[in-house]
C-alpha cells in the first residue's frame, strides 16, 4: 500500500526551511522524496537542513515564483521549499543524474544505466520521472530510451523566477545548473498520466520550411516565422519582439500532432528576432506541419481541475499521491486568479496529498503516442493506492 505526505516551509533561513518541510513530511519510512523550492531560496542549505531530519532519496528542482500543496498557495519573496513523500513497501526507488556536457543522448543512455544500477536492479522500470534543464530535453530523453526502451516517463524542466539560468535541478545532495536528473520507478502500483496543454486547434496552419539549432523557427511556407505568425494572430510585429512574444503566445502557441492523432505537442513562441524568426521553447522538424492553436484565461483555468479529474478517474485503484507539473508561463498567465487554481485542486484532489510546481517545460506522454516534450502544458501524474 502506498501512502504519501507533503510538507513545506517559507522559513526564511534556507536551513530551517528544510527542516520544517522534512519534519512534516517524514515519519522514517518513506522511499523517495520529490523537492521543489523557490530558485531564490539556498536550495543547498534546504538539502542540508532536510538531511538532520531524513536521508531517504531526493529528486526535484527550484518552480517558477511558487508552488501549490493541499495547504495553499506556497510562496515567498524570501524563497520556499515543498516535498512530497512517499512510502511503500512494494516501491523501488533508483535515481541518477548527470550534468550537461557534450553529448545529451550519451549523457542520457549513462543516467538510465545508473539510475538501473542505483535501484540494485537488472531489468528496465515500470515508470520514470525526468527533470532536465531547458534546451537539452529532448536528447536526454533519446538516450534513457536508447536503454529502456519506451517506457512510460512524465516530468518538466527546471524553472526560475525569470527565465534567466537560476533554476537548479535537484538529485540526492546534489544541486546543479544544467543537465538531468531521473528516477526510476519499479513498483505494480498503479500509475496514471495525463498531458495536456488543452488548447483548441484551429484552421491555420503551416509547413515549417527552416530551422536552424532545433529551435529557431526561421520560415514557415517559407515565409519569416514572426512575420506569418504575426498574421495568424493578428498582431504588429514590433509588438512581438524579444521577450514580448513570451507573453502574447500564451493564449495563441504552436502544436505539432503526433502521427496516431493521439497528442497534440505544445510548442511556445519564446524570443521573437530582429531578423523576424523565432526562438521555440521546444525541438522543431523542417517539413512538419506546425498548427495555431488558441484558448481563453477562463480555459487555462478550467483545465487544471478538468486534467486532475481525467488522472483520478483513470486510476484503477484509489488515488495515494498526486505529482502535479503545470508550465510556469501559462501560472503567469492567470496570475490574478491563481486561488482559482488551487481550489479546483483541492476540490479534485479530495484529501489526497499533492504537490504542484510550474516548470519551464513539461514531459509525458499520450495513449499510443511517444514520450514527448513540450510547453505551455501540464503533467499530472496519480499514483494508486496498490
Amino acid at each position: 500500500m502506498l501512502k504519501s505526505r507533503v510538507g513545506y516551509s517559507t522559513e526564511e533561513n534556507s536551513f530551517n526551511s528544510g527542516i520544517e518541510t522534512a519534519k512534516k513530511a517524514t515519519t522514517g519510512k518513506e522511499k523517495i522524496g520529490f523537492l521543489y523550492t523557490s530558485s531564490e531560496s539556498n536550495t543547498k542549505d534546504i538539502i542540508r537542513g532536510i538531511r538532520t531530519v531524513t536521508d531517504i532519496p531526493l529528486i526535484g528542482c527550484t518552480s517558477n515564483g511558487a508552488i501549490i500543496v493541499p495547504d495553499g498557495i506556497i510562496t515567498s519573496e524570501h524563497g520556499f521549499s515543498g516535498m512530497l513523500t512517499m512510502e511503500s513497501n512494494e516501491l523501488k526507488i533508483g535515481l541518477a543524474s548527470h550534468e550537461a556536457g557534450k553529448n545529451a543522448r550519451l549523457i542520457g543512455r549513462q543516467v538510465a544505466i545508473d539510475a538501473i544500477k542505483n535501484a540494485n536492479m537488472t531489468t528496465v522500470p515500470s515508470y520514470f520521472y525526468m527533470v532536465a534543464s531547458g534546451g537539452e530535453e529532448e536528447d536526454y530523453l533519446m538516450g534513457i530510451q536508447d536503454v529502456i526502451g519506451r517506457i512510460p516517463m512524465f516530468g518538466g524542466s527546471a524553472a526560475d523566477n525569470t527565465i534567466e539560468g537560476k533554476w537548479k535541478i535537484i538529485c540526492n545532495d546534489k544541486v546543479f545548473q544544467n543537465g538531468v536528473a531521473v528516477c526510476f520507478f519499479y513498483t505494480k502500483n498503479d500509475i496514471v498520466t495525463e498531458y495536456t496543454g488543452a488548447y483548441h486547434k484551429t484552421n491555420i496552419k503551416g509547413i515549417i520550411t527552416k530551422v536552424e539549432q532545433n529551435r529557431t523557427l526561421v520560415t514557415i511556407d517559407n515565409e519569416n516565422s514572426l512575420s506569418k505568425y504575426s498574421q495568424w494572430i493578428k498582431k504588429d510585429e514590433e509588438d512581438l519582439r524579444g521577450m514580448n512574444l513570451l507573453t502574447s503566445s500564451v493564449f495563441h502557441p504552436l502544436g505539432i500532432s503526433d502521427p496516431v492523432g493521439n497528442l497534440l505537442a505544445v510548442r511556445h513562441p519564446m524570443i521573437g528576432n530582429t531578423n523576424n524568426t523565432m526562438n521555440i521553447g521546444n525541438k522543431l522538424v523542417e517539413d512538419t506541419a506546425v498548427i495555431l492553436l488558441e484558448t481563453t484565461k477562463e480555459e487555462i483555468i478550467n483545465s487544471v481541475g478538468e486534467t486532475l479529474k481525467k488522472v483520478r478517474e483513470s486510476l484503477i485503484t484509489s488515488p495515494a499521491a498526486y505529482l502535479l507539473i503545470h508550465n510556469g508561463a501559462r501560472k503567469s498567465a492567470i496570475e490574478d486568479r491563481l486561488q482559482e487554481v488551487y481550489n479546483q485542486l483541492l476540490k479534485e484532489a479530495n484529501e489526497v496529498p499533492f504537490i504542484c510546481l510550474f516548470t519551464l517545460g513539461e514531459y509525458g506522454y499520450c495513449e499510443n503516442s511517444a514520450n514527448t516534450c513540450g510547453s505551455l502544458m501540464l503533467s499530472f501524474t496519480g499514483f494508486g493506492i496498490e
